[in-house]
């Protein structure tokens, strides 16, 4: 039987970041709002929650404090040269223009009234490979990583004067989008406490349900990017469990336009999750510049060689084309207690908890906590040995496909980039000593990179290899949108009743990020989604 549908003035599929500040922006301008979504209470935040919580912002207090002189029109043309937007691109460049042209007012000062706060140095990633990249540090991290933004934005919703017009329901699993005449005018799905069905009607239909890198892999192999071949037998998953994609297919039944399904943010370090909700459960980590990239043989890849904090998308496609499609990151214990992080919220404990001293010391003597947990629960990916010869047996233990690693080939590849830091830095000629010599320049870099560390330094071991995977994160194109977060059809006109926002709607115009993104513009691009929606069906200035 087909229940009789509750009534509000907007409904919300998703309570991730996007349809939470959605929801705050409603409640603002007096909206009645109804957020479902399918987990549980406690993972409310989707994969924010769990995010490093790095956001791109151009022009802050803190870049002006440490005297980095950054505006939008800088960051505009850096995020162009990055995207490689087509000449169909109308809509995910004019979402590139706003949020560079918005982000202190739009992303940076709403967070502040929220209570977040920014660690004063501002960092420097994807700076570039074969084309320019961020000019200027422009990763403002949060205090607290990405929780502290749920944990706040939460805390105003709870606390908001109209928090009685905002009914947050867990538990609810929509599958599908209710239509009348042309119009989108509620949704529905299953409850799955008790499976039985609910049916919602609204105004307007917002749909933030995140997109289609998460909820298993098997979308992801549907839509690859075809130049880059097969995709890996293995593939790492670190998307939401619930990404799923099956509101972009109900977007799509009411008439909505899908762009870039195929355009994808992967990651090329990614290991194995040591406590896996599901198969393949990936853990993304932030590989050291400091550490020689190897392919499965052992061999050094290039030339030119890989470099962390580069060029991602340059670092998942030369990957992809590498025998297995997996790599070898090879270090020492000093590069790894300093260089090696991971992208997740529940490994960085001295962000994560704000313990400034804690934090400080492992800036200045490195982060021996973290390594020995690696260590120890991901034996899987990661190795460590006292000798080469000992590393390249415990290597070949892991490797896959019936690849074997040439310990020979491997062992004179590490010689001569060591041979070369010991000539001394007047005499580098290799290009990852001359990124690391640049990434040193800048004082937010300097103390998480190591001065010229050679890898068989006795005194530096025990050496240390990481198996690493492509890494799936995050859907760089969605459901198409304009600057109101209004559905578009095949034909640019809107689909009347019916939104999107956040990675459903590929974080604006259904693909902002072209091609690449510099890195922060997922956290950010939520945000600038969610209050554009809330502003536009608000009807202005809040009150």
């Amino acid at each position: 039987m087909t229940p009789a549908p509750e009534n509000t003035d907007v409904v919300i599929a998703g309570a991730g970041l996007a349809g939470l500040v959605t929801a705050h922006e409603l409640l603002a301008r007096g909206r009645r709002v109804t957020v479902l979504d399918k987990d549980r209470a406690e993972r409310c935040g989707g994969l924010a929650r769990e995010a490093f919580g790095g956001i791109l912002l151009a022009g802050t207090p803190e870049q002006r404090r440490a005297r980095i002189r950054d505006n939008p029109g800088l960051a505009l043309r850096d995020w162009e040269s990055y995207a490689e937007f087509g000449p169909d691109d109308h809509w995910p460049r004019a979402w590139a223009e706003c949020y560079c042209e918005t982000s202190v007012e739009a992303i940076h000062r709403y967070l502040h009234g929220l209570g977040v706060r920014f660690l004063p140095v501002v960092n420097w990633p994807e700076r570039g490979w074969d084309r320019p990249g961020n000019s200027v540090p422009r990763w403002h991290v949060v205090w607290g990583l990405g929780g502290e933004i749920v944990t706040r934005l939460r805390q105003a919703l709870a606390e908001h004067p109209r928090a009685d017009r905002l009914d947050l329901r867990f538990g609810h699993d929509v599958t599908g989008l209710d239509t009348e005449n042309g119009r989108v005018v509620g949704l529905h799905g299953v409850r799955e406490d008790d499976g039985t069905d609910f049916r919602l009607r609204a105004e307007h239909v917002v749909i933030a349900a995140g997109g289609i890198c998460g909820g298993d892999l098997s979308r992801v192999r549907a839509h690859w990017h075809r130049p880059w071949g097969t995709p890996p037998a293995k593939l790492l998953n670190g998307g939401h469990i619930h990404g799923d994609g099956r509101l972009h297919e109900a977007a799509a039944g009411a008439g909505a336009r899908l762009t870039h399904l195929d355009r994808h943010w992967h990651y090329a370090a990614g290991v194995h999750h040591p406590r896996r909700l599901r198969p393949d459960d990936g853990l993304s980590l932030v590989p050291p510049r400091s550490a020689l990239w190897l392919d499965a043989r052992g061999r050094r890849v290039g030339p030119p060689p890989l470099v962390a904090n580069t060029d991602t998308r340059h670092l998942v496609e030369t990957v992809l084309g590498l025998p297995g499609q997996y790599s070898w990151l090879v270090m020492n214990r000093r590069i790894a207690r300093r260089e090696l992080a991971v992208s997740g919220y529940d490994f960085m404990d001295a962000f994560r908890n704000k313990r400034r001293i804690k934090l400080l010391r492992q800036a200045l003597f490195g982060n021996d906590e973290l390594l020995a947990r690696l260590l120890a629960e991901c034996p899987e990916d990661l190795v460590a040995a006292d000798t080469p010869a000992a590393l390249a047996r415990a290597m070949d233990g892991r490797n896959l496909y019936g690849l074997r690693v040439d310990a020979e080939g491997m062992l004179a590849d590490i010689r001569a980039y060591d041979d070369e830091i010991g000539r001394g830095p007047r005499f580098f000629n290799d290009p990852q000593l001359r990124r690391i010599a640049q990434a040193r320049a800048y004082r937010g870099d300097r103390l998480r990179t190591c001065r010229f560390q050679a890898i068989l330094d006795p005194r530096a071991g025990p050496l240390i290899a990481v198996r690493a995977f492509i890494l799936s994160r995050k859907s760089l194109g969605g459901i198409q949108t304009d600057l109101d977060c209004r559905v578009l059809a095949e034909s640019g006109a809107p689909v009347p009743g019916l939104y999107a926002v956040g990675e459903a709607a590929g974080f604006g115009g259904g693909g902002i990020n072209g091609k690449r993104s510099l890195e922060g513009t997922f956290l950010g691009g939520c945000i600038l989604t969610g209050r554009r929606l809330g502003q536009h069906l608000g009807g202005g200035i809040a009150t």
